[in-house]
């Protein structure tokens, strides 16, 4: 898939206010030079989310939410990022590159479209045809505005109705078993995947037909459930079915019921839950958590009681775990024997379900309940081995409130501390460390106080002129710092949004976000000092380091070296 230019991202933030952005959706009020609200990301009583007009950024001090306008969107319309673009480039008067937008286009994606919603078509035209199909889903308490919302369809018996009706030529029967309609033979031969099943269409984040899923009619066939395989244009392991009618049903989705199966979705959504998804035939996924998060900030899973249902939890739960920022919540709710969230609803109504689900353990309760199970916490040893099984689980959960509840809580358990120092990011961080009695205050990094200058006001690093003086410093953070100032001097005018945006997939990406979301004492004129100090700071570290770099091999070095270490030391002196 090909980058959108960063020229264009820049100019599409610089013709958009991100105030205007936020405010169309969620209402700012002035606060000094900045713009705050309640965060739309999470529950809180007291505003902690703020907007900056002058950095073109948001963040929740609660949450740790920010972003750009680009974010935002995706976050709070739950686009993908290049429809985000595409809605502010709409709004701003720009066209997104032709070449970029056909350049991000699969070539075999539009006929597999094409074919697909023929073949949702077809099935839509034979469930309407079939008495048996249409008495089957009415039994099962399927109205016609729930079978036409979720778009459900019937594949005929016999192995060539949809070949008959749509692969008239050889390029369409190609299409259509790229798509995964077709099965074929040892012999070779051809035939429709799906026969005499009810029709699931699964729809992409755009609404788009992208895969099936057919549910058996007679209860002698097996499997009960089949699903299209893998395609260009379906990943199951990405997918989750009913997402798209949850979207369309509410504006706001304060739950997502995670379910595993088709039928489950349509019967609690007929029934007054209309929050409800499944996985397609897979175990939960990172992707799945993460998609689900994106959506909505309390995730339930409902899983069978048995041994089988406990395992499917525990994957669920590890894929959750390190996307537990603070305001998600995760429960699990495990169903009685023989029953499952479609016969539970039609039996209790959505009120009873409902009630099933306040009752859904916590994910914080199941975590340690699954990992002490066959432990014993009455000895020291049992609390030993519950403390290292858990820890690395713990060490991926992001920083905040979750991950200290989640640590103190295995304090209570075992006695065992269990905090983990998170790896060092590639921009160094100020820590206050105990140190021993005459030891040497720790040296403040100067690099991280450059690159947060730089997200305050940008336009500082216009000051550095390159080739930058302090380039060779082999020190934690100085390439990001390069790249930064390459970044800026080669768009002097871009602000501290469009820099964060262009540096959207780089590893220290959340390091900047943080950095940038600071508010730094003083004004641009003390800025402008501290930056012109501390780069002259970095020069003076670079120079101390290549004279040791020097010193170390002083019998080994050359004539140039020689000269050039003598010229280091005048400089210093």
């Amino acid at each position: 898939m090909a980058r959108i230019p960063d020229a264009f991202i820049d100019e599409l933030l610089a013709r958009t206010d991100i105030v205007d952005v936020v405010n169309a959706r969620v209402p700012l009020k002035k606060q000094g030079r900045e713009f705050s609200a309640r965060c739309p990301f999470h529950d809180e009583r007291s505003p902690s989310f703020t907007v900056s007009p002058t950095k073109q950024f948001y963040h929740c001090f609660g949450c740790g939410a920010h972003g750009t306008a680009i974010s935002f969107l995706m976050e709070y319309d739950r686009l993908e990022f290049l429809d985000a673009v595409d809605e502010l480039a709409r709004h701003a008067g720009l066209e997104v590159p032709r070449d970029t937008r056909q350049r991000n286009v699969n070539p075999d994606t539009e006929p597999l479209l094409k074919a697909m919603q023929a073949s949702q078509q077809y099935f839509r035209a034979q469930l309407a045809a079939s008495d048996l199909a249409r008495t089957y889903l009415h039994g099962r308490g399927l109205d016609a505005d729930i079978i036409e919302r979720y778009g459900i369809g019937y594949a005929p018996e016999g192995y060539s109705g949809l070949r008959d009706a749509l692969g008239t030529d050889a390029r369409r029967m190609q299409l259509l078993e790229k798509a995964g309609l077709f099965s074929r033979n040892d012999r070779g031969n051809v035939y429709d995947k799906f026969r005499n099943r009810v029709m699931f269409p699964i729809h992409d984040r755009r609404g788009r037909v992208i895969a099936f899923g057919g549910r058996v009619i007679d209860p002698e066939d097996a499997p009960k459930y089949l699903n299209s395989p893998e395609t260009p244009l379906f990943h199951k392991g990405r997918e989750l079915y009913g997402l798209w009618q949850v979207r369309q049903a509410l504006a706001k989705i304060e739950r997502l019921i995670v379910t595993e199966g088709y039928m489950d979705v349509v019967a609690l959504a007929q029934h007054g839950v209309p929050d409800a998804v499944a996985t397609l035939g897979t175990a939960t996924t990172p992707e799945h958590a993460e998609l689900l998060f994106r959506n909505a900030p309390d995730v339930y899973f409902c899983f069978d009681g048995d041994s089988a249902g406990r395992r499917a939890a525990v994957r669920a739960m590890e894929s959750v775990l390190p996307r537990m920022r603070d305001g998600r919540q995760a429960f699990f709710l495990f169903l009685p024997d023989g029953e499952d969230p479609d016969s539970l609803v039609r039996a209790e109504g959505a009120d009873g379900f409902n009630a099933r689900l306040r009752d859904a353990v916590p994910l914080s309760r199941f975590f340690f309940d699954t990992h002490a199970s066959d432990v014993n916490l009455s000895t020291l040893d049992g609390k030993a081995r519950l403390a290292e099984r858990v820890r690395p689980l713990l060490a991926q959960i992001p920083d905040g409130a979750f991950g200290d509840l989640m640590r103190a809580r295995l304090t209570e358990l075992t006695g065992v501390g269990a905090s983990n120092a998170p790896p060092q990011t590639h921009v160094p961080t100020q820590r206050a460390t105990p140190r021993a009695r005459g030891s040497a205050a720790p040296r403040r990094s100067l690099v991280r106080a450059v690159i947060a200058l730089l997200l305050q006001q940008p336009a500082l690093g216009l000051m550095a002129t390159p080739p930058f003086a302090f380039s060779r410093l082999q020190q934690p953070g100085v390439p990001l710092l390069l790249q930064l100032l390459d970044a800026i001097h080669e768009r002097p005018d871009i602000n501290t949004g469009a820099l964060l945006e262009q540096f959207r997939d780089h590893p220290a990406a959340a390091a900047l976000q943080t950095l940038a979301s600071q508010s730094l004492p003083g004004d641009e004129n003390v800025w402008t000092l501290e930056f012109r100090d501390a780069l002259a700071g970095l020069q003076r570290q670079a120079i101390q380091q290549r004279i040791d770099q020097l010193q170390l091999r002083l019998k080994q070095l050359d004539d140039d070296e020689k000269l050039e270490l003598r010229r280091l030391l005048a400089t210093r002196l």
